[in-house]
């Protein structure tokens, strides 16, 4: 259910914006959108787990936020995380 150490690496590697950028909002999103993914696939097994449900939809709020912060400040940076991640919005 949580991301390997190895993913995140991978994940902060193909988003980040300079060298030694770890929290950038692409990057938070780009981590917040794998984990949503991983919660997605163990509610297919697990239809009951309620509290888990919850922390999802906490994630899910928190990566709009992100995005609409990045929205305010750089659309083009907005659309590019969108069409890289395959998001709606």
């Amino acid at each position: 259910m949580s991301i390997t150490s190895e993913k995140t690496a991978e994940l902060i590697a193909k988003y980040r914006r300079g060298e030694s950028d770890t929290g950038s909002a692409e990057v938070q999103v780009a981590l917040l959108t794998e984990r949503i993914a991983n919660l997605t696939e163990h509610f297919k097994v697990h239809h009951k787990d309620h509290t888990s449900r919850r922390g999802l939809l906490k994630l899910v709020g928190q990566r709009r936020r992100l995005l609409n912060f990045l929205k305010r400040q750089d659309v083009n940076r907005y659309r590019e995380i969108i069409g890289s991640l395959g998001l709606r919005k």
